[in-house]
């Protein structure tokens, strides 16, 4: 497999330095890519270049993931309007440990020569004295070189400023990439096209240094059509790690794409070849309203990060609130999975005693709780068949529910017509 072309042909690829393509086609390249350690888990934000690195591997190259043990402890300056927080130590081992843990679903430690593996540039950066570095570091770089890079010119025109800290950033960076091209023979560094800048300091460190060659290679910065950022939703990143978004929401998140993203995502985030994809577009296009293009970019991309069963459980959740799955499946479902599903619905917390003693239906919904605004609105809409319990429809005013019909023992499921859904807890 090409991997500049098969970047190119997904529509990944953005910036390519001369002889990169030569050079991987010659051979097995090492190549990497830097992580933020900024917090436990990686977002979808991070799976472009979990992708790239895949693709790498699958090529036949040697990938080399990057978490910033020492960089997270500086901050990145591309991209950013304002510093931000440092991290401890002892957070930041914290976070690694995650992002291992997830990126180990997608690339292959052991798969011979061109096995993945992680580095932490703590590793080398904790014993290296401020004098050794601006001396072995800072005098190959000139700061005409580091004032003419965008994150910084941006920075320093604002009204923010820059500190020292964050404008050796790229210096840091830099001496990474000549690390890894020394002592692991990397001669590729690849990321996102913000920064551009910081890796070909890196290739120029090495030239000017040791009078290496290395080489540079970014992707497109993955954005929506309608322009809004990738990778948030109301309630902010999408994670990766089940705990922070669940496998319902990692599964709604791509379902509900549009058309024209979804054409696109289909291409970065999925391994599908061409024929497969276009194959998926053909029968889109027939009856785009069926989402067939959406479901099948939903299920590949919740398979690979939360398993068949994350995906299984996550198309049941779909079901249950649009479709036709029983009140039973709750039972499937833990407390924060329950939680989890009902988010983004009103929560009402009662008394779990006085469903030992029973309460009416009118005084739960419109008294207890605010499902209905009054004990009138309440009546009405069921006098009216429009109140289902548990996805059964509330026949009569008259009606009290005890523990015995709580889910879980805890939870009771309250519609108001067809989608209007709302939790009530038992505490």
């Amino acid at each position: 497999m090409n991997f500049v072309e098969e970047l190119r042909w997904r529509g990944m690829l953005h910036d390519i330095m001369p002889g990169t393509e030569e050079l991987l086609n010659k051979s097995m390249v090492s190549g990497y890519i830097g992580f933020d350690p900024t917090a436990d888990s990686l977002h979808v934000g991070s799976l472009a270049q979990i992708m790239t690195l895949i693709h790498f591997q699958r090529a036949g190259h040697k990938p080399f993931a990057l978490v910033g043990g020492a960089t997270g402890m500086v901050g990145d300056p591309s991209g950013k309007s304002a510093e931000r927080n440092l991290l401890s130590e002892d957070v930041l081992q914290h976070n690694l440990n995650g992002i291992k843990s997830q990126l180990e679903k997608f690339l292959d430690f052991s798969s011979g020569a061109n096995s993945a593996e992680m580095v932490n540039n703590y590793d080398w950066f904790k014993d290296f004295s401020f004098l050794n570095f601006i001396r072995d570091v800072g005098k190959h770089i000139t700061v005409n070189y580091m004032m003419a890079k965008d994150s910084v010119k941006n920075r320093i025109n604002g009204d923010t400023g820059m500190s020292f800290t964050e404008f050796t950033y790229q210096l840091v960076q830099g001496y990474d990439f000549y690390y890894l091209w020394k002592h692991k023979n990397c001669a590729l560094q690849m990321g996102g096209s913000d920064q551009w800048g910081n890796i070909v300091t890196g290739t120029e460190l090495i030239r000017r240094k040791d009078a290496g060659e290395a080489y540079a290679l970014t992707t497109q910065l993955i954005k929506k059509a309608d322009g809004s950022k990738f990778g948030k939703s109301e309630g902010g990143n999408i994670w990766l790690d089940a705990k922070k978004t669940s496998p319902y929401k990692f599964y709604q998140f791509w379902l509900n794409t549009s058309d024209q993203d979804a054409q696109a995502y289909i291409r970065i985030f999925t391994l599908f070849d061409r024929q497969t994809i276009e194959a998926i577009e053909a029968e889109h296009n027939v009856a785009p309203h069926m989402r067939v293009l959406q479901k099948a970019l939903a299920k590949d991309i919740t398979i690979r990060v939360h398993g068949e069963a994350g995906f299984e459980k996550a198309v049941k959740s779909s079901e249950f609130l649009f479709g036709n799955t029983g009140i039973e499946f709750l039972n499937e479902l833990n407390d924060e999975e329950v939680l989890a599903l009902f988010s983004g619905v009103p929560n009402y917390e009662v008394n779990s005693k006085d469903f030992e003693t029973g309460i009416n239906i009118v005084d739960l919904l419109g008294g207890q709780t605010a499902v209905f605004n009054s004990k009138g609105e309440a009546k009405k809409m069921i006098q009216g068949g429009g109140v289902a319990i548990n996805k059964l429809k509330v026949d009569t005013i008259e009606a009290v529910y005890v523990t015995g019909d709580l889910i879980n023992n805890k939870y009771l499921v309250a519609q108001k017509g067809k989608k209007n859904y709302f939790l009530i807890i038992a505490k």
